[in-house]
């Protein structure tokens, strides 16, 4: 049985819409790489420790916890 959770999330920026799947480690080596690159705040993604982190509540709340990541990352960096 496999413990990995991999969050499937919908991103929309204008009438643009698309989903993304990863795993949280994705979303964490991104975030580790715009904090050292694009100095931005190392406090915006999610912890990473959750206790019961496999339970469906908590999973459904980091997976809006990354949405919100997400949509904050597109408004600091708007596509051109």
């Amino acid at each position: 049985i496999s413990s990995l959770q991999v969050y499937i999330i919908q991103v929309s920026v204008g009438n643009h819409q698309w989903t993304v799947k990863h795993r949280y480690s994705d979303f964490h080596d991104l975030h580790e790489k715009l904090v050292s690159e694009k100095k931005i705040d190392k406090n915006l993604l999610p912890p990473k420790k959750m206790i019961g982190k496999n339970s469906k509540s908590l999973v459904e709340k980091r997976q809006k916890e990354l949405e919100i990541y997400l949509q904050t990352l597109l408004l600091k960096f708007p596509v051109t």
